[in-house]
């Protein structure tokens, strides 16, 4: 027979023994890449996939030559920004125009005329450009660099820095992604990570699962392309504590309180 004065001891002992297990579910849902073993080998390997260009991508275009007149006739002008006064001498920030691929995805370029670059990476538009440069016979030695200006992905839910980040090289995975964002938060579900994009003008959702190595680096998002939407949803403890209505009797918080609640009165009880 249970001793009236014990059952609050056993009541306190049942609810630090469901808060534990509620902590130790959540501990077991926060690593990535659970599937991976000690020195293990993935046989998935993915196949890097560059970042190509498309209609609405700005990008800036500097040819550079031997003769500086060639290189004014081709470059686009530096152009001196005032920053809050119409007087040059109160200070200014320089910054480098550029080209944004029409509908079609050409760009107007000078004395050559319409180019097209949609689909192009980068680095095959540099070499596009030289060719047409010297084909034309315009310039004999041209170094072609291209940079990208307005290209993104955002990220929001469960990160510790939500917004929008620019794209500044050729390949980006999601990791570089979320790694700008500041990391999933603990209240990130990894399991189910959305990422939205825009295919042949249509919205494509996926989902990955950031537990599994093999999901990942299988995945067709995996590497990133502009404008890329990514939303990390919260688990169910942080969904409860931001319901304003929620059932708060199944949040971690509320039994913790109870807990604390019943120890202070097994211990009046006592005394």
């Amino acid at each position: 027979m249970i001793h009236r004065r014990s059952i609050p001891i056993v009541l306190i002992a049942a609810l630090i023994g469901v808060v534990m297990l509620s902590s130790c579910s959540v501990a077991k849902q926060v690593p990535y890449f659970q599937d991976i073993m000690s020195d293990s080998i993935l046989a998935i390997i993915p196949e890097p996939v560059p970042i190509r260009l498309a209609p609405e991508d700005k990008i800036s275009i500097l040819v550079n030559s031997r003769d500086p007149q060639l290189m004014m006739l081709f470059n686009l002008p530096v152009i001196q920004r005032y920053i809050g006064s119409d007087n040059p001498s109160l200070g200014s920030n320089s910054y480098l125009t550029g080209y944004t691929l029409d509908g079609n995805g050409d760009i107007d370029f000078p004395v050559l005329g319409k180019i097209h670059l949609a689909g192009m990476t980068r680095e095959e538009a540099a070499v596009h450009i030289k060719d047409q440069l010297v084909s034309n016979n315009l310039i004999k030695d041209p170094v072609v660099t291209i940079e990208y200006m307005n290209l993104t992905v955002s990220v929001l839910g469960e990160v510790n820095k939500p917004g929008r980040y620019s794209i500044d090289k050729d390949r980006v995975t999601i990791f570089d992604a979320l790694s700008m964002a500041g990391d999933l938060t603990i209240y990130g579900l990894r399991e189910h990570v959305t990422v939205m994009r825009e295919e042949n003008g249509e919205q494509k959702i996926y989902e990955v699962n950031l537990t599994s190595a093999e999901d990942v680096l299988s995945s067709p998002v995996f590497y990133l392309r502009q404008n890329d939407f990514i939303y990390v949803e919260p688990n169910k403890m942080r969904a409860n504590q931001a319901t304003v209505n929620g059932n708060s009797f199944l949040s971690s918080s509320f039994w913790v309180s109870v807990a604390s609640l019943l120890v202070s009165l097994g211990v009046l009880i006592f005394n």
